[in-house]
């Protein structure tokens, strides 16, 4: 086996391309991350289940479901931050790294795109076919804004878009694409690389919470502050949550060894920043250590890969099959109770499909989604 590395300056077979510690491959299967994945889809998956239908009462349930699903999408870059930031350490050059990226990431992604279009064509015929290309144009790169709808689907709903949820995929993948630089950063700073997380982490919260009222105070346009909140949430506005699964991934062992200190640590921060605006930027860190003591507590794993994981798919599927529901009527003739199960079944198997014929065929024989899942 290759001896830990400070500082590993030429890739090779026992050389990533940065190596800060050394972590065995079994040590990252004995953990609740794919659970966590699977639990925070489903949080997702709730709110716009409730936000589609419109069926809250009063706008109390949908803003509390917003916020689970806000802490949701939060999670999972947290955990994004520290397995991506462990592959890429353990990646032998820029191009393993990379493929790896593109293999667990596009293929599922790609689908989910090609599907609606396809249904769009069948259901709005070949004089829609303009509006497809630029649907797909826009959306196989990730610009879901610029082309969240397509002809025919979902016209006259509470919300028009075709999958409203991939709007986090572009985040992921930017995050994915800055990494390298990243961890070249951190690989010259040598000891103090700590600093480059922490500057990252700032300025990741001084953007995603202070670009809103600095433009505002500047005085700029209606069109620019109309866009301050979306602007506000894309990169660099999350940095501080993939910073701090960077610094997980950094501790991984002491955070197995002192889990407990980290989720008090984690559940004070965590409440601080519900409790009052001012404590907002310390979210990330007490999410951080809520997710290293639900990751690594005594008990069972519990591994929710062990038939398939299903987690990627549950968020990439369940929006447009909601959609396509109401569409066809199910919610208003069947009732709420009866959409829901189907809704939640189809999305079930949709998501069992993705990973078994598209997923697991795509991704490396050494993948750890693959070992996770011959694990169970």
């Amino acid at each position: 086996m290759c001896r830990p590395l400070l500082l590993a300056r030429s890739p090779g077979p026992c050389h990533p391309i940065i190596s800060f510690i050394q972590v065995e491959f079994g040590a990252l299967t004995a953990n609740r991350f794919d659970l966590l994945r699977l639990v925070f889809a489903a949080g997702v998956t709730v709110f716009h289940a409730v936000a589609l239908t419109a069926i809250a009462p009063d706008a109390l349930l949908e803003t509390s479901l917003g916020a689970l699903a806000e802490i949701s999408i939060q999670g999972f870059f947290i955990v994004s931050g520290a397995l991506v930031f462990g592959s890429l350490m353990r990646s032998d050059s820029l191009g393993d790294y990379a493929e790896k990226r593109v293999r667990r990431l596009y293929p599922a992604y790609a689908v989910i795109i090609l599907v609606p279009a396809l249904v769009s064509l069948i259901v709005a015929g070949p004089g829609a076919f303009s509006g497809i290309l630029r649907y797909l144009a826009a959306n196989l790169v990730f610009l879901n804004f610029l082309a969240p709808d397509l002809p025919g689907l979902f016209d006259g709903q509470r919300f028009e878009a075709v999958n409203g949820a991939l709007w986090t995929l572009k985040v992921e993948v930017m995050f994915y694409l800055a990494l390298p630089f990243i961890g070249w950063l951190m690989r010259r700073a040598g000891k103090v690389r700590w600093v480059v997380l922490v500057c990252l982490y700032v300025a990741g919260e001084a953007w995603r919470l202070l670009l809103e009222p600095s433009l505002a105070a500047a005085g700029a346009s209606p069109i620019l502050l109309a866009l301050a909140p979306e602007l506000a949430r894309q990169l660099p506005g999350q940095m501080a949550f993939f910073a701090s699964g960077m610094g997980l991934w950094l501790v991984w062992e002491q955070a197995k060894q002192k889990r407990g200190c980290l989720g008090l640590m984690g559940l004070a921060l965590f409440g601080l920043s519900i409790l009052h605006p001012v404590m907002e930027p310390l979210r990330p860190a007490g999410l951080a250590g809520l997710i290293a003591w639900a990751a690594f507590a005594p008990g069972p794993v519990l591994n929710a890969a062990r038939y398939g994981d299903i987690s990627y798919g549950l968020y990439i599927t369940h929006f447009p099959i909601l959609q396509g529901l109401i569409m066809a009527g199910v919610f208003a003739t069947a009732g709420l109770a009866m959409g829901f199960v189907l809704a939640a079944l189809l999305t079930l198997v949709a998501s069992f499909l993705l990973w078994w014929f598209v997923e697991k065929p795509a991704l490396r024989r050494d993948s750890h989604y693959r070992q996770a899942a011959k694990d169970g």
